[in-house]
């Protein structure tokens, strides 16, 4: 069953996501000393009471703003109107201005219920400020500090106080609710800045989830989404760009790249977006190296295929043959995400290579196979007396040998147990143990 939404809104730089971490009680959004850090809305559970509910961070609210902030406001007016509580956080320190009020009003039109805190009451002479508030119509204010806790209990109780009664018994078929933990696949979107992750992103879940924008390195927070197909849930995870370490400036960029590293080693699928104007470049090989040491099986797509001239597409596959080695087989897609064309054939992609990652060999048909393989091309030193499959995801194969195999040698068992088990693009690990 869906666990209540409780939407954190105000406007920039008053606090949000230190609340959320505070509510959440674990870092989980990134927090810098500066303005528009939070672009995207990002969810995240939280307990008190012994009551479960979704916090969901979002940018700051502006009636009016370029166009980035245009873009951020509307994820924030998304997170209100499916929320079951808002949160509307102000500052403390700085006291009530004009875009507070603007805010408030927008708020206010929305009919939620609210509750107002002020944030940064981080002692008693900014408790007794928080009361200033009170003119922006939104009920009494919730002193806080969201940086060293101050009032965050009060709050917390407020909060499930408020909370819509649930019941105990989920609904029969809800398509919509949380699948238990284990059962959906996760599938990671990565890449560099500006190659269209995002765009890739909301066009599979159906829906502007994340903020998409010219700017490199829109996105900051890992993005994340359940969408219910014939298949079973799958959680898409829209990432930030990953930078080359010289081009990571520390704080907001480090944290960003931190998030987007986690997602990608907790996925269990990945796709690599790759800007097809720009080709397969070096910082594209070090993500397919990462995707590698992960484990987990990839799709490459190239992404603004469309702008990619006639004669310089030969080109461009030949970079993604060079520099992804790393990928194996993987798949290479050729989408435009902005216009959709070509992103039907993701799914089949990704359903394909899921199974094969979740593939078991029995082991009798495995010994066969290392016996004929054996017999077509002895190993120059050594012989395989049998193998088993130790492990799934991915297919993990330990050779019992007696003497020594060359790295040649154990390259040629691999492509063979992929070809004889139809084991795809999956990545295969090939363990060895001397008798």
């Amino acid at each position: 069953m869906s666990r209540p939404q409780v939407a954190v809104v105000g406007r920039p730089n008053v606090g949000k996501s230190s609340l959320v971490n505070r509510l959440a009680a674990r870092r989980v959004a990134v927090v810098e000393h500066q303005r528009g850090v939070t672009r995207d809305r990002t969810s995240v559970e939280a307990e008190w009471a012994g009551r479960s509910f979704d916090v969901v961070d979002t940018g700051g609210w502006l009636e009016a703003g370029d166009a980035l902030e245009e873009k951020v406001s509307r994820q924030a007016e998304a997170a209100v109107a499916g929320a079951d509580l808002v949160l509307f956080v102000v500052d403390a320190e700085t006291g009530p201005v004009e875009e507070d009020s603007r805010a408030a009003r927008w708020i206010r039109r929305s009919h939620r219920p609210v509750l107002l805190v002020a944030n940064k009451a981080d002692d008693a002479t900014r408790e007794a400020a928080a009361w200033e508030f009170v003119g922006l119509g939104l009920g009494d204010p919730y002193a806080v500090s969201a940086l060293h806790g101050r009032g965050a209990g009060e709050l917390l109780d407020a909060i499930v106080e408020r909370l819509p009664a649930t019941t105990d018994d989920p609904p029969a078929e809800d398509p919509e609710a949380s699948p238990a933990p284990g059962e959906e696949l996760r599938v990671a979107i990565v890449g560099r800045p500006n190659v269209g992750k995002s765009t890739l992103f909301n066009r599979l879940i159906g829906e502007e989830r994340s903020v998409v924008h010219d700017l490199p390195g829109t996105t900051r927070d890992a993005v994340d989404t359940v969408v219910a197909t014939a298949d079973g849930p799958v959680r898409f995870i829209d990432t930030a760009g990953l930078r080359r370490r010289a081009r990571t400036e520390a704080g907001v960029d480090t944290y960003a790249t931190l998030r987007s590293l986690r997602a990608l080693d907790g996925a269990d699928l990945a796709i690599l977006v790759i800007d097809a104007t720009e080709g397969a470049t070096g910082q594209d090989q070090r993500l397919a190296e990462r995707i590698a040491g992960a484990g987990c099986p990839a799709v490459v797509v190239l992404n603004k295929w469309e702008l990619v001239s006639t004669e310089a597409r030969p080109g461009v596959l030949a970079s993604v043959g060079e520099r992804l080695a790393f990928l194996g087989d993987a798949p290479v897609l050729k989408t435009t995400a902005t216009s959709g064309r070509g992103v039907h054939r993701l799914w089949p992609a990704l359903v394909t290579a899921a199974e094969d990652y979740a593939k078991r060999v029995p082991t009798g048909a495995l010994n066969r196979a290392i016996r004929d393989l054996q017999q077509r091309q002895p190993a120059p030193t050594g012989k395989i007396r049998y193998a088993v499959q130790g492990a799934s995801e991915p297919p993990t194969f330990t050779l019992f040998v007696a003497g020594r195999l060359p790295a040649t040698y154990l390259r040629y068992v691999e492509r063979s147990l992929r070809e004889r088990f139809e084991l795809g693009t999956s990545p295969i690990r090939v363990r060895v143990r001397t008798e």
